[in-house]
């Protein structure tokens, strides 16, 4: 009898556990690429396989959204789960007398809530491995390390602190390679020279013992693998080298594509991982124009139109997501990458810490394929403050804010006016202007959009209008501006 009931006990034991067992999350967040750009979106220019792939595995999203059209604060809201003006992050982080210019910080406060920290906090291992960006470049020697996020380890690129990876750089007529961003080394160590156009490999030979120590530790693990490869200068393989600043772009993203395989192709073939993994993919904002293709969506990178911050998804996680839904399109799910977070907590079963609250809304359901529903608010956006145009090239004069509420986006400036609305339902190019037929829900939108603008942190956003194109800045002596 008492072996009876010794061994009833361990099965609901056993069961329990697995039950209870925490799942792991990789998190690839790409540089730069458009909406159009995987060829599961559309792309006809290049082909991306392994990414298709794991969208014909899992499930891919059309109405996702990133939380600013350029790098820094759209790292910073997946990172917080938080607008990041709360932080006084509204465009990419430069050296301390531009910073200071365009009114944003030099780095994102390590107080901030982070996912990293509340996964590390209840047991995860944590890695980054790629482009940070949220502190330490140029001349801002003194921000925090990449570790003081929750991370565990980090190797960073040369917008960081910490271990890096540095480009070496080589075209058909060098007949050696260069070296781009040299004085990153100041910023961290140990540093690794290797060639722009495999760096990708570079990261993702980092991660992948990173990912083989926890599952033997027997640790759930939280991985960002953030590439900068498709964000300009573009460096594909000698033997790949393209004419042109699309060609050259394509070359790279599909290079890229390949050296993801790596990480999907182990994932996968582990069965212990690819039934408790998930893996999301998309990218931190618009393309650059000329560069990549923001699909069917007006705009690019630095604008708040659909181009500028629409961005693909695909989640992936065979033994979590519904089986059903394998290979799904989902056209009707809108959120956006601060959502992630309380998301991922939710499908980890760990718990928000009390003292802290998202700006994001927890959607576990619709990334695991249970659910087309999608945030119940609004989502708002600020233009970089540096950017009331795209360039010098493309001197449009651009909006300063920008809502999504249903079908519905509302564009204006800083005081309400020059407002645009679409209906995306029916117009998702955004071509034609609604303002004017339907000025009551311009109204309560307009007093929505503004009322969420005026209780963030201010930047110099108004100031800078009147100066033209960027207003006056230091010359950037990096050769990649963001």
């Amino acid at each position: 009898m008492k072996i009876f009931v010794s061994l009833i006990s361990f099965f609901v034991f056993a069961a329990s556990s697995h039950a209870e067992k925490h799942p792991n999350f990789i998190m690839v967040f790409i540089d730069d690429m458009g909406w159009g750009d995987f060829s599961c979106f559309g792309n006809q220019d290049a082909k991306t396989p392994n990414v298709d792939r794991m969208a014909a595995e899992g499930i891919r999203f059309s109405q996702f959204y990133v939380n600013s059209p350029i790098c820094s604060p759209s790292r910073c809201a997946l990172t917080t789960g938080q607008y990041p003006q709360r932080w006084k992050i509204s465009s990419y982080l430069n050296n301390k007398g531009d910073n200071e210019r365009r009114g944003v910080a030099n780095w994102l406060d390590p107080n901030a809530p982070t996912l990293a920290r509340i996964l590390q906090q209840n047991g995860y291992a944590t890695g980054h491995f790629g482009k940070w960006h949220l502190g330490g470049q140029r001349d801002v020697d003194n921000a925090p390390p990449i570790t003081a996020y929750g991370f565990d380890e980090s190797l960073t690129n040369f917008e960081g602190m910490g271990p890096k990876l540095l480009p070496l750089t080589l075209k058909p007529s060098d007949k050696e390679a260069g070296k781009i961003w040299a004085d990153a080394e100041r910023l961290g160590s140990p540093v690794t020279w290797m060639q722009r156009s495999s760096i990708t490999t570079g990261f993702i030979d980092a991660a992948l013992p990173f990912i083989d120590k926890a599952v033997a530790a027997e640790k759930p693990f939280f991985v960002n693998l953030w590439p900068d490869d498709v964000h300009g200068p573009w460096w594909p393989p000698v033997e790949k080298w393209a004419d042109g600043k699309r060609g050259l772009y394509l070359a790279v993203l599909e290079e890229m594509d390949r050296q993801f395989g790596k990480l999907f192709d182990h994932i996968r073939s582990n069965p212990e991982l690819r039934d408790n993994t998930l893996i999301l993919i998309c990218s931190d904002n618009g393309p650059e124009p000329g560069a990549g293709s923001a699909g069917p969506f007006r705009g690019s990178k630095t604008t708040l139109y659909e181009g500028g911050t629409r961005s693909p998804l695909i989640v992936w996680g065979p033994g979590l997501i519904e089986k059903s839904k394998a290979g799904n399109h989902n056209e009707s799910s809108v959120f956006a990458a601060f959502d992630l977070v309380p998301s991922m907590l939710s499908i980890a079963k760990v718990g928000t810490p009390e003292d802290t609250h998202f700006d994001g809304q927890n959607l576990a359901p619709v990334l695991l394929g249970q659910s087309s529903e999608s945030r119940r608010a609004p989502i708002f956006w600020r233009r970089p403050p540096d950017r009331k145009t795209v360039n010098e090239k493309l001197p449009e004069r651009l909006p300063d804010l920008a809502m999504r509420e249903g079908d519905w986006k509302l564009l204006c400036d800083y005081d309400g006016t020059k407002s645009q609305l679409y209906d995306l339902a029916k117009d998702r190019g955004e071509s034609t202007n609604l303002a004017d037929q339907h000025a009551d829900i311009v109204i309560r939108m307009q007093g929505a959009l503004l009322a969420w603008h005026q209780s963030m942190p201010a930047d110099n956003g108004p100031a800078l209008a009147q100066t033209g194109t960027k207003g006056k800045r230091k010359p950037d002596t990096s050769k990649k501006g963001e």
